[in-house]
């Protein structure tokens, strides 16, 4: 009898709201339990989210709500934290692409941040055309101070029984009328070079008022040797150096165009024509005197700035091959800016040196180090601007430095017509 209680009847098919399966025991295994509960469609919250339909939780208990456990609420919050994040980072995205374009350019590329140089690109042009056009004006008008190398002159080795100090000698030089003299060690403290303008004196008459004027009050001088330069040679000197300035612009032009394009070629040589010119200018202007130390300080410049300006043009050949969906005038402003860090340490590290010589090193060294001084600032920015807005004005572009297949190497497309499809049955 309490057997056939437990036994639950056969009509009572309707399953209960806490049955989960497909009969009244709700057990969804039970062959012999052919009723079926309706299964209600999931719920979905509008973004895609089937989770509270499809859970088991739900589908056994109406009340899924208040037995979600506090992981799943820190799920929640999460998730809701990165969506607002995301959302914060995509406006961000927008505003930067916004203030981009209202510049004309762009911000970063993935992570590197760009610095858009080419913004004053006009200025900058302007600026360079008032500055040569000065620096002409300046060598027109007051003409260089030519030393002695270029005038001719006088020139005696002269050895000193103790250390003599160069102002020491030149003061003792002006009180007998030997103005305008230059003095240079040569080696020690003791031996020195005199370089005076031309004197009428013969050869003989000079070695006895020079060993006059140059003895010192303890510190008897033995002039070793005396040299009179004519103009002619001086001359020849002129002559051979604006020679040299324009042979080295030549090889110049020759070796970028070879080794790049002509286009960065014809902008290089500008750049150093450009800072050769300035640095002229500045000693016409001021009147400092122009020997062969300031020429060879030039020449040097030259070969520095041309090498700053390589450094760039190799950037913006990779640049232009690596970077798509980019104008040319961002290609330019990703380059400097990849190599600013490279040009601010190089012209740092030099600038140290050329002051150094300048403070340091004396008479001898001080004007080369003035024209050095000069002209790596102007060679600094004409690598920047100069070398590299000349060849962007002329149409730069990716075609440029992409290799072309000549026509022989180009694949030739041969069609093989088989007779027998054109034959009627």
């Amino acid at each position: 009898m309490a057997i056939e209680q437990n036994i639950p009847p056969e009509n009572q098919n309707t399953p209960t709201p806490s049955s989960s399966g497909g009969g009244s025991d709700g057990n969804p295994n039970n062959p012999n339990d052919k009723s079926r509960r309706r299964r209600n469609k999931p719920r979905r919250d509008g973004k895609g989210s089937n989770n509270k339909g499809n859970s088991p939780a739900t589908l056994s208990t109406g009340k899924s709500e208040k037995r979600r456990t506090g992981k799943d609420n820190q799920a929640l919050v999460t998730q809701d934290m990165n969506a607002d994040i995301n959302y914060h980072d995509t406006m961000d995205n927008a505003a930067d692409a916004a203030a981009a374009h209202a510049e004309g350019g762009i911000k970063s590329i993935g992570t590197q941040r760009i610095i858009p140089f080419m913004k004053i690109e006009k200025p900058m042009a302007l600026l360079s055309i008032f500055l040569v056009i000065g620096s002409i004006i300046a060598i027109a008008v007051n003409g260089l101070n030519f030393g002695l190398d270029f005038t001719g002159g006088v020139s005696a080795d002269v050895r000193y029984a103790q250390p003599a100090e160069q102002v020491e000698v030149v003061k003792a030089l002006a009180d007998k009328g030997f103005n305008d003299a230059v003095v240079q060690y040569l080696g020690t403290r003791q031996e020195l070079l005199i370089r005076l303008p031309p004197q009428s004196d013969s050869v003989d008459g000079l070695n006895a008022s020079l060993g006059q004027a140059l003895d010192l009050p303890n510190n008897k001088a033995e002039i070793s040797n005396v040299n009179i330069i004519g103009s002619q040679v001086g001359n020849e000197v002129y002559l051979n150096s604006v020679m040299a300035l324009g042979l080295a612009l030549l090889s110049m032009l020759g070796y970028v165009a070879l080794r790049f394009q002509f286009k960065l070629a014809l902008g290089a040589v500008v750049s150093l024509f450009h800072d050769a010119i300035v640095t002229i200018g500045v000693f016409a202007l001021f009147g400092f005197p122009f020997d062969l130390t300031v020429l060879a300080a030039i020449l040097a410049l030259i070969g520095y700035s041309l090498n700053d300006t390589i450094v760039v043009y190799d950037r913006i050949r990779e640049n232009f091959r690596r970077v798509r969906g980019i104008s040319p005038t961002q290609i330019i402003d990703l380059s400097l800016t990849e190599t600013l860090r490279r040009t601010i340490m190089t012209i740092s590290t030099v600038l140290l040196v050329v002051l150094a010589m300048m403070l340091l090193g004396g008479d001898g060294l001080y004007w080369f180090s003035v024209a050095l001084f000069i002209g790596l600032l102007a060679g600094t920015y004409s690598s920047t601007y100069i070398a590299s807005s000349i060849p962007l004005a002329m149409g730069l572009s990716r075609d440029d430095f992409v290799v072309k297949v000549k026509p022989e190497f180009e694949e030739e497309i041969v069609t093989f017509n088989d007779p027998k499809m054109f034959e009627q049955d």
